[in-house]
């Protein structure tokens, strides 16, 4: 069954709130490229490295995306922005935040939307 570019967003939340990269590796596109503030990830090992160093970081961590807005869309990508949220402990304290999120989704030869660019900033 075929999804859309936004059950691809949201099942890209859900992964990523598991904890699991295995989740999160099959939303995202083998040629994925992520910018943080600070890093660059331009392979999948990177990128799984970084999920792995924030779940290790702040325990529990859930994220959300509010404001989601597609700003283009046609039959193979699909671009969107919103506010990203987060929470959980970060040395037995708990935290929160958000910050400004850009996903572009692109289909693939088999129908599958998946993610080939993230780019997070703090606001």
């Amino acid at each position: 069954m075929e999804r859309s570019y936004a059950q691809a967003l949201q099942q890209y939340i859900t992964a990523t709130n598991s904890h699991d990269f295995n989740n999160v590796k099959q939303i995202l596109d083998e040629n994925a490229v992520y910018w943080f503030t600070n890093k660059t990830c331009t392979s999948l090992l990177e990128i799984q490295s970084n999920f792995e160093r924030a779940w290790d970081t702040i325990k529990e961590e859930v994220h959300a995306a509010e404001d989601v807005k597609w700003l283009s869309i046609d039959e193979k990508t699909a671009t969107c922005i919103y506010t990203y949220h987060y929470q959980g402990y970060f040395n037995g304290e708990f935290i929160s935040g958000k910050g400004r999120a850009t996903n572009i989704f692109i289909k693939n030869d088999y129908g599958d939307w998946k993610l080939i660019h993230e780019h997070l900033s703090n606001f």
